[in-house]
């Protein structure tokens, strides 16, 4: 049995664990069943491939998406991991099953369809085994919110191979669902090991949707790094897709009705590229690991702050600057009342609380991320330094008297007309509309003037959102239950004012999360090393991150190592990289000097 560190240096190139990665492989290495709930970032992989190195046998990796576990893979036999992929995109699963017989594997990634086959668990009888490894565990709850129904199938082929250890794995886990997981796998209450949510390098600003479009122009300027965008529908990925692409920047979409060629071609693209932006429904993000990603946007409401939180995950995994930027509306709110209103009653009370959790997050004047955090049981900070609400306080007013005024007018024009309206009747605006309607003789016309004009929008969208107004299906606004209360004067209305944001041109690395952030974009030698990573990444059909993070590049611009001896003392530079890659990089950084 190879020791954990020796392994992690040597294969991996880095110098120690971190954070909870020892308790956990030092619990795996002893045999012992554990769910390991970790941040996106901090290392879920190394907890299943180091045992995978250390003890006998072939560590069995279940994973949900095929697209997913051909990251991994590419990753493994970068740094010298025999690794291999049973799937049905697999045309070697011949091969693969040989090599697997003949102890020749390390690592097999396989779905949880397969997984839960008899005729693969016969297969694995005929193998040595070293660990059973559940990626994205969360989906075998159906509190999670990525339920998949083959995960909570995997309980017997668990317990088949009894003697062997189980490791469950999730960034995403809320204390309800963490219970789930660990007793639908058969994992010990006390053999659960939580490190936090907190991703203290992702900046979160949430702000209301105005003009989405110019929303995300403005913020794909800033940020000329990698970047995933969020659209809530199909025809929503390509109309947005279509225009930011417009803008000169290389922008694809992706979403499950685009043709599976076109589909694989654009994740492919983005996954090499170092500065494309995707435009994807939620369906894509799951199945990439790429760590370079420097902003998430969402260009509408995600369906729950776990989803949220997942979804923004995917930025800096790295570890370096990313930001995470959310566009709502009040009309998100109302769809989300409405999907509630069609499931099945036992689930409608749990549902109206995950909705009331993002109202909350959405709506807040304090810290983003502790509300997050406390979202998931952790105790966090007042202020934590890298949100919009702590970097820019906003204003927070009271609306009451504008919000009683909105609901009379909305009630004395007999609950028919859509927001807009009601706007120009408040502010005694003359139409033909609202003459036939005979609505300025109403006591509610014009009765909004000066400063509280500014406040009407805003307070449409806060009705909206706390169910005191509603849609109907005509367009109309009509009372939700929250409307009484406010009238009557036992609710307040307070509102958040962010403050003016202004527009600003393309930055550079130097502002957080720029061209990734702490990186020295525009440095000769960074910018060089950088360009040998694309001509590896090219000839070898290899995403450049699994070459190498752009960190290590940026130890390697300010070490200056001028001997494989010194180049392999960089983090991050294993064993196989060295040999595979160092000669080229070393040319590279004797050529700058």
């Amino acid at each position: 049995m190879q020791d954990p560190r020796d392994i992690l240096r040597k294969t991996f190139g880095f110098p120690d664990f971190r954070g909870v990665q020892p308790q956990v492989i030092a619990r795996v290495m002893a045999g012992a069943n554990t769910l390991a709930v970790m941040p996106t970032g901090a290392g879920k992989s190394l907890c299943y491939q180091v045992p995978s190195l250390a003890l006998e046998g072939t560590c069995v990796v279940v994973s949900p998406l095929i697209a997913l576990m051909h990251d991994q893979l590419r990753a493994a036999e970068a740094v010298g991991i025999r690794a291999a992929t049973l799937t049905s995109a697999d045309e070697n699963r011949d091969e693969t099953i040989a090599r697997f017989r003949a102890g020749e594997l390390d690592l097999l990634y396989v779905a949880p369809e397969r997984a839960s086959n008899e005729s693969f668990r016969r297969l694995l009888e005929q193998a040595r085994l070293s660990l059973f490894a559940i990626d994205e565990a969360h989906c075998v709850s159906e509190w999670g919110h990525d339920f998949r129904p083959d995960y909570r199938l995997l309980r017997p082929l668990l317990d088949r191979f009894e003697g062997v250890p189980r490791l469950a794995l999730t960034a995403t886990a809320d204390a309800h669902t963490r219970a789930d997981i660990a007793e639908q796998l058969g994992i010990p209450q006390d053999g659960m090991i939580v490190a936090g949510f907190d991703r203290p390098n992702i900046r979160y600003a949430i702000a209301p949707r105005e003009n989405t479009t110019r929303q995300i122009q403005d913020l794909l300027a800033e940020q000329p790094g990698p970047g995933i965008v969020y659209a809530q529908s199909r025809a929503g990925v390509d109309k947005l897709a279509a225009t930011l692409a417009a803008g000169g920047r290389r922008v694809l979409p992706y979403h499950a009705g685009l043709d599976p060629q076109v589909r694989r071609r654009n994740q492919a693209a983005f996954v090499a590229s170092e500065d494309m932006v995707i435009v994807a429904t939620i369906a894509f993000g799951m199945g990439i690991d790429k760590p370079d990603v420097r902003f998430v946007a969402h260009a509408g409401l995600p369906k729950s702050i776990e989803a949220y939180y997942q979804e923004t995950g995917r930025a800096g995994r790295d570890g370096d600057p990313a930001v995470a930027h959310l566009f709502w509306g009040a009309d998100d709110f109302a769809r989300a009342r409405q999907r509630i209103g069609e499931v099945e009653p036992a689930r409608q009370p749990g549902e109206r609380t995950r909705l009331a959790a993002l109202g909350a997050l959405v709506e807040t004047a304090g810290c983003r991320r502790r509300i997050l955090l406390r979202h998931f049981g952790e105790d966090a900070p007042e202020t934590c330094g890298n949100c919009d609400n702590c970097l820019s306080p906003p204003a927070a007013v009271d609306a009451s008297v504008v919000a009683q005024k909105f609901l009379s007018a909305v009630f004395r024009t007999g609950m028919s007309f859509g927001a807009g309206y009601i706007e120009s009747i408040l502010l005694g605006q003359s139409t033909e509309r609202s003459m036939t309607n005979g609505h300025e003789a109403l006591s509610v016309f014009g009765i909004v003037s000066g400063e509280e004009a500014a406040l009407i929008k805003p307070v449409a969208r806060a009705l909206l959102l706390r169910d005191a107004l509603r849609a109907n299906e005509h367009g109309g606004l009509e009372f939700g239950p929250g409307a009484k209360p406010i009238l009557k004067g036992a609710a307040d209305v307070k509102l958040v004012l962010p403050p003016k944001r202004e527009r600003r041109g393309r930055r550079g690395a130097a502002g957080a999360g720029g061209g990734g952030g702490a990186n020295p974009v525009g440095h000769p030698l960074f910018e060089a090393l950088r360009a040998k990573r694309r001509e590896i990444a090219q000839e070898t059909g290899l995403p450049p991150y699994v070459i190498f993070h752009d960190s290590v590049l940026r130890d390697m611009a300010l070490a200056r190592p001028d001997t494989m001896a010194a180049l392999g003392q960089i983090s991050g530079v294993g064993a196989r990289k060295l040999e595979a890659y160092g000669s080229a990089f070393l040319t590279v950084i004797r050529e700058a000097e």
